[in-house]
């Protein structure tokens, strides 16, 4: 990816220590963003406006699979890369291989880690790790009716048999 957007993980820690040092804050969010829809956008468009760098972890293919199940992602992961890349209010973009995204949140170590309203900071595994740095865990309104699991029923219904 030649916008320079793309990072690699194991470059994650050195650009946001870089950051702050600049007096940057930092936001992170994390998932598969498989089939990017609206809700994705809006969703990124809020997690931005809570700080000056957002930077998105994607999980890896297995990872994705391990949490969605054998069919998906239906996009690998460097061209879901890509595409949030494009993104205006996305800054960085990287990979990440666990489940969860403590590494990506220990790297980083954001002053705010973003998910969608269809969730809770006490509900969060990484909530606890997101505190030990000093930052804070913010719930985003979800965008009902826009998910991917909802896109592809929707595609499967009118896809020609």
């Amino acid at each position: 990816m030649k916008n320079g957007k793309f990072i690699p993980f194991a470059r994650l820690d050195a650009l946001c220590r870089k950051l702050r040092s600049e007096g940057k804050t930092i936001v992170t969010t994390n998932g598969v963003f498989d089939l990017l829809h609206v809700g994705h956008v809006r969703y990124l468009k809020s997690a931005k406006a809570l700080g000056d760098i957002l930077i998105v972890g994607v999980n890896s293919d297995r990872s994705a699979r391990a949490l969605k199940g054998g069919n998906r992602p239906i996009v690998p992961e460097m061209e879901r890369a890509e595409v949030l890349c494009g993104l205006e209010d996305v800054d960085y973009v990287c990979i990440f291989g666990g489940n969860l995204p403590s590494e990506l949140i220990a790297k980083a170590r954001p002053a705010f880690h973003v998910k969608g309203g269809d969730y809770s900071p006490s509900s969060l595994p990484e909530t606890p790790l997101v505190r030990k740095y000093g930052g804070q865990v913010r719930i985003v309104p979800f965008n009902k009716g826009h998910s991917t699991t909802s896109l592809i029923r929707k595609i499967s219904k009118t896809s020609p048999k």
